[in-house]
């Protein structure tokens, strides 16, 4: 039985009606991703077609996803909102505050005495306002989602950028900032700007060595890390068909590694038998009474290119398995000798240490079985294993049903650490080193999503590889970079050359899902009489205060704080690992704010110049310098600045240092939408090029910000030290309602006005 069944019915209750009426007014048929769209306005039926790339829409998602380390923040907003209950379904998953270290068991208890005050504000909270709560070990929120709460033509909103995952199930499922999410569950509007469409034709028929991975990992290569920006991503086409619903979500899951809104496929035959096979024969049965409005109209799909603004093909049987990194998630490799060449001239170690299966985007069942087969190969054909191996089951259920079928015991019989079910290495919470900073040069090779530097040991010398679950586990038995399964032998304990094998596995378990205790605590039905507890000495919590306005007279004077040089994502902003402790603290975790960008004078980091005394220092200290005087900063960056995370934070420590403006070349979506969301500033220069004209002892002068509108650029006056001066124009894609948040200090603010009026 599903949760929110009825919830669900009613969805698909008026999806024909106002599908109709959308293909009516645009006068076209629709994409898949137009379909559930307009079948999701804020206003109900359809009125008026939208532009895409173009207009702000007001948009009704049915379900909200947090995080644990996202939730703290949301929740915390939310209990400023003024109301008594969340207003559409909600839950909160705790698996980020998990580290890896010695195996699941350890592991787990350790989290629940070191973060026992977070998951208890967490469990608390989620009582008091009716969110349901899946507690720690019970899983990594997006397989838990996909297991439980996706379902095909649904839109849903997520505190995480792989919120993307539940396209796996044909929902229209995107990232948010909490500020978004404590929108939704306030009962109001979510603002999202109506999406370009990517069309992306999967022909042929994944075998072998090849994988669903493969698929998003070329797919990374061909858009590269912004190329998705503005825009869903709809796969469809023969190939996309052949695929698992598991196999799905893993190519929706890295959509986010091309900066893509979300990413989903038409619902088809793999899909329902997910549903059927964990117990929600109800929703099958109700999606396959309107399976035509769960799809694109057949008119799309035979013309892509007069339906979406790009189309990429690509023939599943042509596809070869994929290594992309190190340090993004776009460089892309074939296996094998194309790996030897490319890293003997980049001098990338070939020697690899640790092979890492699971993460929110590779630990189903099917993941795991095909990459068991690899591991049972090596045991019978007496193949040493080279690296170190481990194990992050999606959820509990996955762990036990793979428990149960002699899945992990093989995994085991190779000595691999079965870790807890949560994100682990995957996002830095891995007990790795003990001084990461000084870590030797090393290679790991992961079937996760980001492989950015220090993502996952803290270690700026590791560089880490994605690949499919099976090309993982192959390459850290070998034990080197460059190992092609396909066609390499190795030599076994006898001393003979052996090879593997072809993967198996089953798409799901032949035996059925199974679980003792999921994980899962219902919310009372009246949370009126729960207590929710912050302690006043916290270091781990604090509530929050309201921001309050930048006046426009504080914005004659502002000092640059940084110059932010290359890549700068929300993990070089605010990074996660140890600091995800502090993701309740606001004042705390403000003590990361952009430690890990590198400046642009000096190219070192967490290492500014302080115009007020000429001295260096780290960038949170100078930021605190600067607020304590009374005087605004300004952060500076480069192309696709806070691209990954959806973590808020990245917006909300410079807000509370004083950082009144973030002027770059181009932004991430969700972490421009966190800055407008908490009333600061996000401008792109009208000419990049204006980039090269900050120098390091600039004052700034926004001297025409009392005429901010939308669609109107802002001039900026920009003072050297030796008293010359360099007036540049800036954009915005600020529209009138989130002028009124930085007018308020936050959307938080406008929200709490509303409520209470």
């Amino acid at each position: 039985m599903a949760f929110d069944i009825d919830m669900i019915k009613k969805v698909y209750a008026s999806m024909s009606e106002r599908v109709d009426k959308a293909r009516e007014i645009v006068g076209k048929p629709l994409t898949l991703s137009e379909k559930i769209l307009y079948s999701h306005l804020w206003e109900g039926s359809p009125t008026k077609p939208f532009t895409r790339g173009k207009d702000y829409v007001d948009f009704a998602p049915d379900r909200i996803a947090c995080q644990d380390a996202t939730a703290q923040m949301a929740l915390l907003q939310f209990m400023q909102a003024g109301k008594p209950k969340v207003a559409v379904p909600t839950t909160v998953h705790c698996d980020h505050l998990i580290q890896a270290k010695s195996g699941a068991t350890a592991d787990l208890k350790s989290a629940n005495t070191t973060s026992a005050e977070v998951f208890d504000f967490l469990e608390s909270v989620s009582n008091k306002y009716g969110i349901g709560f899946w507690k720690p070990g019970a899983g990594i929120i997006h397989q838990v989602v996909l297991e439980n709460y996706a379902f095909p033509g649904g839109m849903m909103i997520g505190t995480d950028s792989h919120t993307v995952n539940a396209g796996g199930l044909g929902m229209v499922a995107i990232g948010v900032g909490g500020a978004d999410a404590v929108d939704v569950m306030a009962g109001m509007a979510w603002e999202l700007k109506f999406p370009k469409l990517i069309g992306v034709k999967l022909t042929g028929t994944i075998s072998g060595w090849t994988a669903p991975k493969d698929v998003i990992l070329k797919v990374a290569e061909i858009l590269t890390v912004k190329g998705g920006t503005g825009a869903i991503v709809e796969y469809f086409g023969s190939g996309a068909k052949s695929l698992s619903c598991t196999g799905k979500g893993t190519i929706c899951n890295m959509g986010a590694e091309i900066g893509a809104t979300t990413s989903t496929f038409g619902y088809d035959e793999s899909m329902e038998r997910y549903l059927r096979a964990t117990d929600r024969a109800d929703i099958a049965d109700a999606a396959n009474k309107v399976k035509e409005h769960l799809t694109a109209d057949a008119e799309v799909y035979a013309n892509p290119e007069q339906y979406f603004d790009e189309v990429i093909e690509i023939n599943l049987s042509e596809l070869t398995p994929l290594l992309n990194g190190p340090f993004t998630p776009d460089l892309s490799t074939k296996v094998g000798k194309d790996m030897t060449e490319k890293a003997t001239s980049h001098e990338w170690p070939l020697a690899v240490e640790w092979g890492l299966i699971g993460s929110c985007t590779n630990s189903s069942y099917e993941d795991l079985s095909r990459a068991s087969s690899i591991a049972q190969q090596a045991i019978d054909k007496g193949i040493k294993m080279k690296a170190e191996l481990g194990i992050n089951p999606g959820s509990e259920q996955v762990r036990y049903t793979a428990d149960r079928d002699g899945i992990l015991g093989i995994f085991e019989k190779l000595d691999a650490k079965i870790f807890t079910n949560a994100c682990g290495p995957c996002i830095g919470q891995w007990a790795r080193y003990s001084d990461p900073k000084n870590a030797p040069k090393n290679s790991i090779v992961h079937s996760f999503n980001r492989n950015f530097a220090k993502r996952a040991d803290g270690n700026p010398n590791t560089h880490a590889f994605v690949a499919s679950p099976e090309i993982t586990a192959a390459i850290a038995i070998s034990g080197r970079l460059d190992f092609n399964p396909m066609t390499d032998k190795l030599i076994n304990e006898k001393g003979e050359e052996v090879m593997f094998d072809e993967p198996t596995g089953w798409e799901l378990p032949p035996k059925g899902f199974a679980v003792e205790d999921a994980g899962f605590l219902a919310p009372d039905e009246d949370g009126s009489g729960v207590e929710v507890k912050v302690a006043s000495d916290s270091e781990r919590l604090q509530l929050l205060e309201p921001f309050t306005p930048i006046k426009d007279e504080s914005l004659m004077g502002a000092k640059l704080l940084i110059k932010a040089f290359g890549k700068c994502t929300t993990d070089h902003i605010s990074m996660a690992g140890p600091w995800l402790r502090f993701r309740g603290h606001l004042d705390n975790i403000s003590n990361n704010c952009l430690i890990g960008a590198v400046n642009a004078f000096g190219h070192k980091t967490n290492l500014v110049k302080n115009q007020l005394n000429g001295e260096f220092g780290g960038v949170p200290d100078t930021a605190r310098a600067y607020k304590a005087a009374g005087i605004r900063s300004i952060v500076v960056g480069d192309h696709n600045y806070g691209e990954g995370s959806s973590r808020e934070h990245a917006a909300m420590e410079p807000r509370h240092l004083g950082v009144a403006a973030v002027i770059v070349k181009s932004f991430a979506r969700i972490h421009e939408t966190n800055l407008k969301k908490q009333g600061m500033l996000g401008l792109t220069f009208a000419n990049e090029s204006d980039y090269d004209l900050i120098q390091e002892d600039d004052t700034f002068n926004f001297i025409d910000i009392a005429e901010f509108a939308p669609d109107k650029q802002l001039t900026v006056e920009v003072v050297h030290a030796d008293g010359s001066n360099d007036v540049i124009k800036v954009n915005h894609t600020y529209n009138a309602a989130q002028i009124g948040w930085y007018r308020e200090g936050s959307a938080l603010n406008v929200i709490k006005r509303e409520n209470a009026s």
